[in-house]
């Protein structure tokens, strides 16, 4: 396999003059460029990856940190992003919070290695940095954008839609469909998102004239396994409400499946609103009815600012995300003058 070193020879220049050609940077004169590409061709030269980035300073690799490796959330958004980067030429490197430490120790960990590996730029979704965590980071790489997150010092470095019309979309969908007695499934608190969502839930409630306060909520941790277990829960505090929120797809399906094991039909006896509009929402039984969050726009858009930023590209930066509700077959309305869910049947307490 030829080197560099090789078309070197061949063209009868310098090392560094080959090295220039190749990379496409610094100036070259005309007719030595051509003698260069020349031999390139008649060798058939194709630098490898680590010799691309040696001749051009780039890994050109962009590192994406998120905290777990599972489930219908951060899967699609990784497919998104390495497809678009490999048709663009690039190349990505994931990290996910493993090992020691609480999650933001993880993050703070997770983030580093994508910096110890020369990655030209990265990708960020984390709830548990802090600000002043990411303006560290920045430090040392100024190329980080963030993901579902926001913070007022690092705007144009942050797309997120807005998670207060989507909570806010999914109480007026079950209010107009008569329901005013009403559950929630909330994720965890230290999750800005989740706060903004069901907090503008709970508002939007209260302006329809509901008591919030009488509004039984319990707290998750965005899996099915959650989901299975906040509506035991609620069921077994004896609550009765005829619509149930779920803060994220993965946990309306665990509680639609710990529904259907105590007999309680959806939409039948209880409607069911799910939220971020994954692949599980469209193959659920019932299908799910969930507020849509354009998470490939706003991954599309915040890896081509960041892509603008590393290499000079212009690709399209749109910051408009629309939030909509996703009808499907887990809302009905409620007859006029029916109350909330009875109490479930007895049902094993172990998960599936």
């Amino acid at each position: 396999m030829a080197t560099i070193k090789d078309v070197a020879r061949l063209a009868g220049v310098g090392l560094g003059t080959a090295s220039r050609v190749v990379s496409g940077r610094g100036s070259v004169a005309p007719a030595t460029a051509e003698r260069v590409k020349k031999a390139i061709r008649q060798l058939d030269f194709r630098p490898s990856h680590a010799a691309r980035s040696l001749l051009s300073g780039s890994s050109q690799m962009i590192g994406v940190y998120i905290p777990i490796l599972k489930g219908t959330f951060y899967t699609p958004i990784l497919q998104v992003i390495d497809t678009e980067l490999r048709s663009l030429g690039r190349h990505m490197v994931v990290a996910f919070g493993q090992g020691t430490g609480d999650e933001r120790s993880q993050a703070i960990a997770g983030v580093g290695f994508l910096m110890d590996r020369g990655c030209d730029g990265i990708v960020v979704m984390s709830n548990d940095l802090l600000e002043k965590d990411v303006v560290a980071m920045r430090r040392r790489q100024p190329h980080i954008v963030l993901l579902n997150r926001r913070f007022e010092s690092l705007r144009e470095h942050c797309f997120s839609a807005d998670h207060v019309e989507g909570g806010t979309l999914a109480a007026r969908a079950l209010l107009e469909h008569g329901h005013r007695e009403l559950a929630v499934i909330a994720g965890p608190r230290s999750s800005p998102d989740n706060v903004e969502r069901v907090g503008a839930f709970l508002r939007e409630a209260r302006r329809a004239g509901l008591d919030i306060d009488g509004i039984p909520l319990v707290e998750s941790d965005f899996s099915p396994e959650g989901g299975w277990e906040g509506a035991r829960l609620l069921f077994e505090k004896g609550h009765r409400f005829s619509a149930l929120f779920c803060a994220n797809d993965e946990m309306a399906v665990g509680a639609l499946s710990w529904l259907h094991r105590a007999g309680i039909a959806v939409p039948g006896s209880l409607s069911v609103m799910g939220y971020d509009d994954t692949s599980s929402a469209e193959y659920s039984a019932p299908r799910l009815t969930s507020v849509h969050i354009p998470l490939r726009e706003v991954t599309l858009c915040g890896l081509h600012s960041l892509l603008n930023r590393c290499y000079g590209m212009e690709l399209d930066v749109d910051p408009a995300f629309p939030v909509r509700v996703s009808w499907r077959d887990s809302i009905t309305e409620l007859p006029r003058g029916r109350g909330g869910a009875p109490a479930a049947a007895p049902v094993r307490e172990t998960a599936p």
